[in-house]
């Protein structure tokens, strides 16, 4: 298929920071869309934020699916050229896997499997670098931690939390599927690093509360983690261009912006440079303990194979700030 001949397309999770993004790119290059929610009470928020973005919701259909449901979802996928799957448990909040890996993993296969039924050609699932990069390898070289596609997290590796778990698991069993029931139908896997960028939505979602509470002094200490940052603009082009590239199929991409991996503490200064006084609230010492190394993670194959562009880290961070303040999340 190609994105702009009227196409219909499903997206699971439609109506989420990620979603959003994703549905209001397919509208605008003239394809139409049946999105998944949870509740047609999302149904108003939705599509101001689809016009928000410059997509028009005439071509915006909504029904109801739950990853934790067989309900709804051979009706969702029948007669579509295309499954966008983002949605997914999205909650730090518990360890408890029932309540994260489990609707994770057989969200994931509700969704395969009614698209395998449906005949559908391709399914680009977003899994995330929590599902590449969350198991330690030894240092390289450089004395760093180096990390590509061919990675994977250990989902049994003691102490790892519910939601990298919840990732590896799903994106694992997703491939399993896929080469067992699959079919005719093929799979494209994203994993993007920490996603930031400005918001469609109304609300400050995933990443965003993580800078609303850096701004409210409720991190007093930046946490010791490394890692990459990508902005949700970019991944959602990504999405695109997945369902559309022929030799994507059956290929896992990392997604992340250019240069080394950041920390919480690197943010802040971000923060601090840009926004002054407004930024006087967010940490500006590392909570205790060891020094961790460098990361570094590659994004060459998306780069080369799906013309992947990444806007600067800086660039990313200055701009969700921005449109968090216009929206009045950070007051």
């Amino acid at each position: 298929m190609t994105p702009s001949d009227n196409n219909l397309v499903l997206v699971t999770g439609g109506s989420g920071y990620l979603g959003t993004r994703v549905v209001a790119d397919l509208l605008q290059t003239g394809t139409r869309v049946r999105a998944t929610v949870r509740s047609l009470e999302s149904e108003t928020a939705l599509r101001e934020a689809v016009r928000r973005g410059g997509g028009d919701d005439a071509g915006l259909d909504l029904v109801i699916a739950s990853l934790t449901e067989d309900a709804g979802w051979d009706a969702a996928a029948s007669g579509v050229d295309g499954v966008y799957h983002l949605a997914s448990p999205m909650t730090h909040a518990t360890e408890d896997p029932e309540l994260v890996v489990t609707p994770a993993r057989d969200g994931a296969l509700r969704v395969l499997g009614a698209a395998v039924r449906a005949g559908v050609p391709r399914v680009v699932l977003t899994s995330s670098f929590a599902a590449v990069g969350y198991s330690p390898k030894p240092l390289n070289a450089d004395g760093a931690r180096e990390y590509d596609e061919s990675d994977w997290t250990d989902p049994d590796m003691s102490g790892l939390p519910a939601y990298p778990r919840s990732k590896a698991v799903a994106e694992r069993a997703a491939w399993d599927f896929i080469a067992a029931e699959g079919g005719d139908t093929r799979l494209v896997v994203l994993n993007p690093t920490w996603i930031a960028g400005p918001t469609l939505t109304s609300d400050p979602r995933s990443s965003l509360q993580a800078f609303a509470g850096m701004f409210g002094g409720h991190m007093p200490l930046a946490p010791r983690q490394r890692f990459g940052i990508v902005d949700v603009r970019d991944v959602a082009s990504a999405h695109l261009a997945a369902m559309v590239t022929p030799d994507a199929a059956g290929k896992r991409y990392l997604l992340l912006a250019d240069g080394p991996s950041t920390t919480w503490l690197g943010v802040a200064a971000v923060l601090r440079e840009h926004f002054g006084a407004l930024a006087e609230k967010v940490p500006t010492e590392e909570a205790p303990g060891d020094e961790l190394p460098p990361l570094v993670i590659h994004n060459e194959r998306a780069k080369t194979e799906l013309g992947f562009a990444p806007r600067p880290r800086e660039t990313t961070i200055v701009e969700t700030i921005e449109n968090m303040l216009k929206q009045g999340m950070l007051g």
